[in-house]
Formats: C-alpha cells, structure tokens, sequence
C-alpha cells in the first residue's frame, strides 16, 4: 500500500468517525429535550409557575404529545402580584386553571412566527393580542423577556408579567 493510499484511508476513517459522532451527538440532543412541563421545571427561574401548574393539574396538557406554545411568567412576574391574589389563586383551583390556561396555546409558535399583530387563540379559549415591533414582542401587556425556549413537544417564551383573562361577558 502507498503513502498516498494509507493517508487517504486514513482521513477517510477519521471522516466517518466525526461524522458518527456529530450524528449521534445530534441524535442524543434531540432524545434529551424535555417536555415542556420538564422544561418549565428544569429553569429556576420559572419554578413558580411550575409549580402552579402541577397545583392546577395542567401537567398533561404540557407533557403531551401535542405542540404547545407557553408564555410562562417569571418569579419576578409572579413575585410583583399581591400576596392575596396569589393566596386567592391557591384557594381556587379553577380559577388557577384559568388563568393559567390563559398563557398556553396549542401548536408551536416561534418567534420568527409572529408578526407585527397577531392573534392566538389559548387552550383556556381566550384571545392574546401578540405583537412584534423589531426584536420586542409584547403579549397583551407583558414583554418577552426571552424567547424561543425549544421542549421537545413545544416552546416557551418567558414574559415579565402574568396575563389577566377578561372578565367573561355578562
């Protein structure tokens, strides 16, 4: 065999080594991301709402096998909400429900996907009015603060407030 024959051989085993590693490497990041409710429980900063959402036994509707889109208040978010409302939420696990269910939509909406007005229909049946002006999107009356948080049945955009449903229509 030839210099020329065994340095050939040689980088192309080297080729199809790296390749292995990158395929499975990408296999594997594809295999670990976690569920969007995993997710939610896996970033300190969400753990409240996490925890509100195992308390309001929305855990299916973030674990399933169905996209969802979820714009999950921060603790800051939730922190700057008076004490008794959060109690009164506690105390009311429909309601808890509600407004909960007020910030997930079903499918997966990317940043990139929203436009300058844009209209999202929740799982709890409200309307968000999302917009989107350069790298600002604001979701009713909260701000992203960082988005495009990928789960492997969805996304999470985290916003700095906790979204209000309407009041039903009497």
């Amino acid at each position: 065999m030839t210099k020329r024959n065994t340095t050939a051989r040689a980088c192309a085993a080297l080729f199809l080594a790296l390749a292995a590693a990158a395929m499975t490497g990408c296999a594997g990041l594809k295999q670990d991301a976690a569920a969007t409710a995993a997710s939610a429980a896996q970033n300190a900063d969400l753990s409240t709402f996490y925890k509100l959402v195992q308390q309001a036994e929305l855990g299916d509707v973030l674990n399933g096998s169905s996209p969802v889109t979820v714009f999950a208040p921060t603790n800051e978010a939730f922190q700057a909400l008076p004490p008794a409302t959060l109690d009164k939420l506690a105390k009311d696990p429909a309601q808890l429900k509600a407004l909960l269910s007020y910030h997930i939509v079903a499918g997966k909406v990317q940043s990139a996907a929203i436009t300058e007005n844009t209209t999202l229909n929740t799982v709890g049946g409200g309307k968000l009015n999302v917009s989107k002006a350069g790298e600002f999107i604001t979701i009713d009356d909260a701000m992203v603060t960082q988005a495009d948080v990928s789960t492997s049945n969805g996304v999470i955009h985290k916003i700095d407030r906790v979204l209000t449903p309407p009041a039903p229509k009497k």
